[in-house]
This record gives structure tokens, sequence and C-alpha cells, in this order.
């Protein structure tokens, strides 16, 4: 008998012919002058064509959301042009590939910004962590706030940056709205301090990310919009005074999109799934009432159990991707999981990225 994971699943309008989702993972190999994917990046999504949907790396939509080197873009007609060799690429391997939409906020550095200008964000406070420049890792810079007539052009940026992934190709876009990059920086108290429309109270923070997914949705049919949150990770310096009211409220206001799936970032982003008294991701879970993706730590046998009691539609699993092109297949097969070279994880050519073997070419060598 087949197991559940391994079986076809619909996410939205999206058919996955498995339920095993490759995670978004930032490589930094794109071109840093024009945002460009290579022959590389062609490569790279073909072989993992075997995950049920493929994530793109995280993907900016906009000059200005760009917060790390050499990192992707689709808010030129160039980079959807780029992206289109990698959609045909997957498609033709017969797999499913959406982009993610990225705006960092204030997880950047002036020499990453268009004429060196300040990070924004909603509030003109500095994350306190680095991020990755042409001199390695630097201190993120300190941001400005966003003024109010400023916010229709971010999300006009995401309505335009779903345009050129359509043009590209991609089977739908996710929305980032996690890890403590702009639109988790508005949704949480630690980095909003704002006293207009988009702060305060819940209804007030969580304005700007329904204005995005409003915009999105009238570019895409909403059954080929995900959307990625962490509702209780630290990550990038993100904090909230009551995360899960916060997304209590989220979650049951996204219900009247009707959006192919929820991503959540279960724990700390890439840590501990352990979560304080009070917050319950079980319990967030049940308030979304579409297909359900889980994510952080996922291993074959969580895998494996989660779908199977019904916890979770799909599991989106990162890192083992790296090192495990065919992941889909060794998980079926229970087969052996390779390691990954973390020295070649962010950066560089294609040691690393495209020359991780199956595990048939592998055993035959």
């Amino acid at each position: 008998m087949t197991q559940p994971l391994f079986t076809p699943a619909k996410a939205g309008a999206i058919e996955a012919s498995n339920r095993i989702v490759m995670a978004p993972l930032t490589r930094n190999r794109a071109d840093n002058d024009t945002g460009k994917v290579s022959d590389m990046h062609v490569d790279y999504y073909r072989q993992r064509a075997g995950a049920g949907i493929i994530i793109t790396e995280a993907t900016q939509i906009s000059p200005e959301g760009k917060g790390y080197l050499q990192t992707p873009g689709i808010h030129t007609p160039g980079q959807a042009a780029a992206w289109r060799r990698v959609t045909d690429a997957v498609h033709e391997a017969g797999g499913k590939i959406v982009v993610q939409l990225w705006h960092v906020g204030r997880i950047s550095h002036t020499s990453l910004q268009p004429d060196g200008q300040q990070p924004v964000a909603p509030s003109a406070i500095n994350a306190g962590v680095k991020t990755f420049t042409a001199n390695g890792f630097e201190n993120t810079s300190d941001p400005r706030a966003l003024e109010l007539a400023e916010v229709p052009r971010i999300v006009a940026d995401y309505a335009n940056a779903a345009k050129l992934a359509r043009d590209a190709g991609f089977d739908g876009v996710e929305v980032h709205g996690a890890n403590g990059y702009l639109l988790d920086q508005f949704l949480k108290t630690g980095s909003n301090h704002r006293t207009d429309a988009y702060g305060g109270p819940v209804e007030n923070r969580a304005k700007l990310l329904l204005e995005v997914m409003e915009a999105v949705t009238k570019v895409w049919d909403a059954g080929r919009v995900g959307l990625r949150l962490s509702p209780f990770s630290p990550a990038n310096g993100i904090s909230d005074d009551n995360p899960q009211d916060t997304f209590e409220y989220v979650i049951k206001e996204l219900n009247r999109f009707d959006l192919a799936y929820l991503h959540m970032v279960e724990g700390a982003t890439g840590g501990s799934r352990d979560l304080q008294d009070g917050q319950s991701i079980d319990k967030l879970r049940k308030l979304f009432d579409g297909p359900y993706m889980a994510n952080n730590g996922y291993d074959r046998e969580m895998a494996l159990q989660a779908v199977k009691d019904g916890d979770a539609d799909f599991i989106a699993i990162g890192r083992p991707f790296i090192a495990n092109p065919d992941l889909v297949a060794r998980y079926e097969r229970d087969l052996p999981i390779a390691q990954g070279d973390q020295s070649t994880y962010y950066g560089g050519g294609r040691e690393g990225f495209t020359d991780y073997p199956e595990y048939i070419a592998e055993a035959a060598e």
C-alpha cells in the first residue's frame, strides 16, 4: 500500500504528483547586477522536479526588496525570461514550480540598495542581525520607516512581480510573509511601532499583508497563490507581544481568499520546534480552511506520520533537497540520505549546487 505522503494531491489549482514540497532555499548564485538566474539554475531545479511542488529560492519583487548578495529578482522582463527557462525545464521533467515573492524590508545593507539608500521598514528600528554582502557577513543597515504614501507602491510591486511570474511560466506564486522580512515586520509588534493605519492593533498591523494578498489574487487565480508564515520564529530579530492572537486573527482573515495553501514554519526557522506556553501551531492550523503545508525539521518518519494522521496536507523540506536531488525517490524507497557540504550552500558555482548525484548514480560509482 502506498503511503499517503507519496500520493497525488491538489494545492488549490496546482496538481502535485506527491505531497513532498521542496522548500525555498537561498543559494546566492544569481547574477548580482541583473538579478537573473542562469544555466546553473535550470539544471538545479530540473534535477529536483520529483518534488510534488518546488518553491523557488526567495525572489525579490523590486530592487529595494533585495537584502542579500546574488539573490534573484522577478521585477523585470529580463528576469522573467531567465526564469522561463527554469520553469520550462521543470515542466518538461514532469514537475510543478512556484516562485516565492520576497521583500526583505530592514534585512538589508545600503551596499545592496539602489543608489546606496537606506533599507525600508515599518519603523526605523535596526534588526540587529547580519546579512550577506560583497564583503561577507555585515551588520544590517539602519532602515527608514516607510511613509504612508509609499505603502501602495509596495503593494503594486507585489502585483507586478506576480504578473511577471505568470509571464515566466510558473504554476503559481508564494508570498513570503515569514522569517522577519517586510510583511512579517509589519505583522509583529517588536518591529512595527507605527501610529498610523498600519500600526497598533493587529487589524492595522495585518493590513499590508492582506492588501498584498488581495492584489496578488487579482493577478492569479487564488488557487495558485500560497502564503508562508512563521508565527513563533525569532528569525532576523523579529518578536511579537502575543503571536498566538496575532496569527489567529491573520489566518481567519486569510480564509476569504481561498488560497492554494498556507505554508507554516512550525517553531523557530531552521531550529527548535518547541513552543512557549499559550502558543499552538495545531490551533492555528485548524483555523485555516485550505490545504496546510508544514515546515521545519521534518524527516522521513515525521513526514509520513503527519500526512497519514491528517496533520498536514503537504510537507515542505529544505536542506535535504540540496544534497539529494532525488529526495522523493529516496524517501519512497527508504534509501540513505546524503549530507550536504555546508561550505557550498551560499554562493559559488556548480560545486555543491548541481553536482550532487541521484542515489542510483551514486551507488554505481
